[in-house]
Parts: C-alpha cells; structure tokens; sequence
C-alpha cells in the first residue's frame, strides 16, 4: 500500500497523526505522512513521532517503492497498527523550503536567458548547489542578482495537480539535463506565478518574499559544460 504523501498537499504541515502499517528494523512505515523523504535534490525530514509517552527520532526518511521508511534511533515499543504522532524539525525543514524555491527561480532564470539546465544539484537545510551546463561561471552570480530582485516581488508560489499529458505540453516544466519526464498519470506542477512552472514533488514556501535573500557561497568550475553554484539563504 503507498504510503498517502500529506507533504505533497501541504508544505506547511507541522504535526500528523498516523497508523504504523510495518516495521522494518531500523524504521516504520506509516499509512500517512508529512515527512518529506529523500529525493528530488533534497535531504530528507527530520524530526521525531511520539507514542504512548515515548519519543523516537526520525534520523533520515526514504522511499522504498511506493512506500515510506521512517529510519528511528530506535524501534522498542513501537507495535504495527498503533496511532502514533509525528512532528517535523520544522526549522530545518522552513530553510529547506526557502532554498528549494529560490533554485526554482534560479533555474528558471537560467534556462530562459541562457538556455542552461540542470545537470544535478542538493539541497540542504544550509546551503544548496546545482550544477549548470554553461562554460561562463560569471552568468551564475547575475542570475542570482536577477532571481533577488524575483523575490523581493513577493510572487504567489501555486501547488496544484495536472493530467500527465496536460503538464507535457507546458514548455520547460522538466528543467534537469538527464531527467526524464516522471512516468506518473497525474503530476505535480509547482508553479511561480509569471515566472517557472516545474513538476516538483518537494515543499515550496506560498509566496516569493518568504525565501529572504538568496547569497552565493562560491562557483566552482567542474570542467567543461559543467559549472558549481553554492548558495543559501539570509536570514
């Protein structure tokens, strides 16, 4: 049974409650989460679930097929089919949500003025980077100039679902070198009004003036067609 991805719907999702469908030592499976698992570019959730007066840290959440382990410091105690409560880091997760859309702006800048994509990236909650298949590092400090001034507009950040051939049409919406488009029926489309529309499966802050201001760390030359951008957010 797929685990039901509350993340995916709400960003903004701090507490949930939740069944335990399996236990696969060192972790759960629950029916349901808010807990974003690793992938996309981005480091997982962190925080704890609580049961019966225990509390148990949630280290590291992944994907396993359609479902969703949570990795605990530890497992006793716990029992398949009980309710249990989890609470996200959420200052962890806020930051993660700031840089996540400040790289959808900066991507978005990057393909339509330079035609550059994606060739990787991650993100944490300290700083992110993506790499660019561009052979003039000097672009890459301008597009975050640009993608500031994006910001500071205080633009709406939009979640919503599309049928996957609708969302095939909209120009750029996969903007990864070597990504395919996903093979799901419905997709995810994380749309900054006027600015990228993207299918994502990652938290996203609602509106542009959330992310504070973009800083970057350094560039790097990986060789050639292949430039490193370090950034984070302030404050």
């Amino acid at each position: 049974m797929a685990t039901e991805q509350l993340y995916a719907k709400d960003s903004y999702m701090k507490n949930f409650s939740a069944k335990i469908v399996r236990i696969v030592p060192p972790g759960v499976i629950l029916d349901r989460t808010a807990f974003h698992p690793r992938g996309g570019g981005l480091e997982s959730d962190t925080g704890i679930i609580l049961y019966e007066g225990n509390t148990y840290k949630v280290t590291e959440v992944k994907f396993e097929g359609n479902e969703i382990v949570h990795v605990l410091d530890r497992i006793d105690g716990l029992r398949e089919g009980s309710e249990v409560e989890g609470r996200i880091d959420w200052d962890q997760r806020y930051r993660m949500m700031r840089l996540h859309t400040a790289s959808h702006i900066i991507a978005s800048i990057a393909f339509s003025k330079y035609n550059a994509l994606i060739t990787g990236g991650n993100i944490t909650p300290e700083y992110a980077k993506d790499d660019f298949n561009v052979e003039n590092k000097d672009i890459l400090p301008r597009i975050v100039e640009e993608a500031n001034e994006i910001a500071r507009k205080g633009i709406n950040v939009k979640v919503y679902f599309l049928p996957r051939e609708e969302a095939m049409k909209i120009p750029g919406v996969v903007k990864l070198a070597e990504k395919m488009p996903p093979e799901l029926e419905t997709w995810r489309i994380v749309e900054i009004e006027g600015v990228d529309v993207q299918a994502d499966g990652g938290p996203h802050v609602r509106n542009t003036s959330e992310i504070g201001n973009i800083e970057v760390i350094k560039v790097e030359n990986r060789g050639k067609g292949k430039k490193r951008l370090y950034y984070t957010v302030k404050p």
